[in-house]
């Protein structure tokens, strides 16, 4: 089941018209969060599916509310909008939330005619790296 906050960004550009999807996936991009002082890529996994060098750390509180970090270059819009979409919706979320998030979440949002299958690729690459992170700091 996705997450209400990630269900409510997938029926926001479910319901765009077509050609006003990317611009929306590009504002997620500038509305990443940069890196909180002490994070640096270099101590975050690499998601190696992605073509542009793209970095993710997860952490988990005693709560198990987990909380996403993500490092991807301004040259990778495309990608950052992902980023910010994840962060906008699963940031906050506890762990079962992150967890039963479907892996092709992302179709629902009509991206699949404005971006590469490679692309598309990575973005559940993201998903899924985001997810064995959660599961590692869990078990």
């Amino acid at each position: 089941m996705i997450p209400p906050a990630l269900q409510e960004i997938v029926d926001e550009f479910a319901t765009m018209p077509k050609e006003m999807r990317l611009p929306l996936l590009l504002d997620y991009a500038n509305g990443l969060p940069p890196l909180p002082d002490g994070f640096d890529s270099s101590e975050m996994q690499r998601v190696a599916e992605c073509q542009t060098p793209f970095f993710v750390a997860v952490e988990v509180d005693a709560d198990r509310r987990v909380s996403l970090f993500f490092d991807a270059p301004p040259e990778a819009p495309t990608t950052r909008g992902y980023a910010g979409v994840l962060a906008e919706g699963l940031d906050g979320q506890d762990v079962d939330a992150v967890l039963g998030t479907p892996a092709a979440f992302f179709t629902g949002m009509g991206l699949s005619e404005l971006i590469s299958p490679l692309r598309l690729r990575g973005m559940g690459a993201i998903l899924a790296a985001i997810k064995r992170q959660v599961v590692a700091q869990t078990t």
